[in-house]
């Protein structure tokens, strides 16, 4: 069941920037985004993942790696989209 929890807590977590990422990429409009809060994210569940490693915990690995390559991704368009307005 601990197990079950984590897993759907896992893709929960992982799965709420999606939304973000899809409205930046459809409308190129990053100006509502903190590209702060997106780095101190970014750097939280890359920790997740390396805590992950060391207890060889699938499913914290893997939810956490979905969110690095998001949350890499909305960084990376922030900065691609900062100055096209």
């Amino acid at each position: 069941m601990e197990t079950a929890i984590g897993i759907v807590a896992g893709i929960l977590t992982s799965i709420s920037m999606v939304p973000q990422l899809i409205k930046v990429i459809k409308e190129k409009d990053v100006d509502n985004l903190s590209p702060m809060m997106v780095a101190i994210l970014l750097a939280g569940v890359s920790l997740w993942v390396v805590y992950g490693i060391i207890l060889t915990d699938w499913p914290i690995i893997l939810s956490n790696a979905f969110s690095v390559i998001v949350n890499t991704t909305l960084l990376i368009c922030y900065f691609f989209f900062r100055n096209r307005q």
